[in-house]
């Protein structure tokens, strides 16, 4: 395999897993949904960034450590089930919250919501923390990487250029998302569409979040 196959045959299937629906699309829609263009691109920074230090990991057998002990791995996967229900009941929280409000007050407390959420760095944060915390992540790379790294090829190196190429399928992605959402988002953005938004939001934060919990190595 010659260094233009691997990175042609690995974009094939990164490809193919950056566009099946999952935690990162629901998270970037929402961000773009309720906090806008320049946010739900920081929250899609802070995935493609965890993607890459994956990457890094894998190819340089971090993430081998990860497979192998069962210890670190259910160490992993349980604090990302706890972020993950964190965030998503948080979401829930906030829409019982609105649920009981009057039109006008729906739309100053959905305001008040978004002002406290809209920062770039706390978007960015939060991409990156669900990315990372995704054990699934490390042993994707794990079982993926050996397979597109040519013969004699430096593995950190393959590693990054890999991660990369994830990054920018990644990117072209969300960033179709979120100018797709844009067109609609007058309408998008009412106070009780707002709240639905969240509740499926959260509602999914939380399913991922016990699904991780539950699954086996």
């Amino acid at each position: 395999m010659t260094f233009s196959s691997a990175i042609a045959s690995f974009a094939v299937v990164a490809g193919m897993l950056t566009i099946m629906p999952g935690l990162d699309t629901a998270l970037v829609l929402r961000s773009a949904i309720t906090l806008g263009r320049r946010r739900a691109f920081a929250t899609a920074l802070g995935i493609l960034c965890g993607v890459l230090v994956w990457g890094v990991a894998a190819a340089i057998g971090a993430a081998a450590v990860l497979k192998a002990s069962h210890l670190l791995y259910d160490a992993l996967r349980v604090a990302g089930a706890g972020y993950l229900a964190w965030l998503g009941i948080g979401m829930l929280r906030r829409t019982l919250k609105e649920r009981g409000r009057s039109v006008s007050e729906d739309a100053a407390g959905g305001a008040r919501a978004t002002t406290a959420e809209a920062t770039w760095a706390r978007s960015w944060s939060r991409g990156l923390g669900t990315s990372l915390l995704n054990p699934k992540n490390g042993v994707f790379y794990m079982a993926m990487l050996p397979q597109f790294i040519p013969s004699g090829a430096p593995h950190l190196l393959m590693g990054v250029v890999l991660a990369t190429v994830h990054d920018l399928e990644g990117l072209v992605w969300f960033s179709a998302l979120i100018f797709g959402t844009q067109l609609v988002r007058r309408w998008l953005n009412r106070g009780s569409v707002q709240q639905v938004i969240d509740a499926i939001t959260g509602s999914v934060l939380v399913g991922f979040g016990i699904k991780l919990a539950l699954a086996d190595k």
